[in-house]
């Protein structure tokens, strides 16, 4: 301890904040790494950054679930917490659920802090690069996820819309148009949803969208071009919120 009794190391520190500093040590290993991918897709491009994180996340994932499972005793079943296996299939899917939701809550968390420090404007231009990024790395790591040929075509897009993370809260449907269409709806959003619930007008999202989606299509295959139906200020029916076209392209 320091002469005024503020502790001067991290063995100083009392047991309940060690509890807070474990916390501390996961969120930091989460900003670096994110930071990590940033500067490597910077240094090589988005498609070899993906192919790097591929590995070492894969790589990065084995080291730490087993040491945690040491120290919480935890055994691991083909490098899989055996506490995760022997979960119900509706407790992993609540999980999941869960889960989803703490993502969207981040997403809504950064935009309000740069929403209420520097306006609408700056929150926007952050949120629409953020899915610029993360459109295209979702995309990728589903395909990775499911063993998806390079060029799967329209109908490895549709099985790709029903493994993000929107998936699992927002309720979507999808009607074939033709042979070499489709149209995607989001027929429940939670952001729109719980705006509505609370009196407030859409979020206009429109701008995010054009980005979001035309990036994952391309991701999933490069032949897919997207047109927006409507989206967020665009009026729109009560049956959904927004939706988007889904063509493709033999050129």
């Amino acid at each position: 301890m320091s002469g005024n009794g503020a502790p001067q190391s991290i063995r100083e520190l009392s047991k309940e904040e060690l509890v807070q500093w474990v916390i501390e040590g996961f969120r930091r290993t989460l900003v670096h790494y994110g930071y990590w991918f940033k500067e490597v897709e910077n240094r090589v491009g988005f498609e070899d950054a993906c192919v790097i994180e591929n590995e070492a996340g894969d790589r990065l994932l084995g080291t730490v679930l087993k040491r945690l499972s040491a120290i919480f005793d935890i055994p691991l079943e083909g490098g899989l917490p055996g506490s995760l296996r022997d979960m119900g299939r509706e407790e992993l899917l609540v999980l999941m659920e869960e889960n989803s939701k703490n993502w969207l809550a981040c997403d809504g968390l950064w935009f309000l802090g740069v929403e209420s420090r520097y306006g609408m404007e700056s929150a926007k231009h952050c949120n629409d690069t953020c899915w610029s990024r993360f459109a295209p790395y979702e995309a990728l790591r589903i395909k990775t996820r499911l063993g998806m040929p390079a060029s799967p075509g329209l109908e490895g897009l549709k099985t790709a819309f029903g493994f993000r993370m929107y998936a699992m809260i927002n309720k979507q449907s999808i009607e074939q148009v033709d042979s070499n269409s489709f149209i995607f709806r989001m027929n429940e959003c939670r952001v729109q949803s719980t705006r509505k619930a609370k009196g407030l007008p859409d979020y206009p999202c429109k701008s995010a969208g054009i980005v979001e989606f035309p990036t994952f299509a391309r991701s999933i295959d490069e032949r897919i071009r997207t047109e927006c139906v409507g989206c967020p200020p665009d009026e729109h029916p009560e049956e959904w919120f927004c939706a988007w076209k889904f063509i493709m392209d033999d050129r």
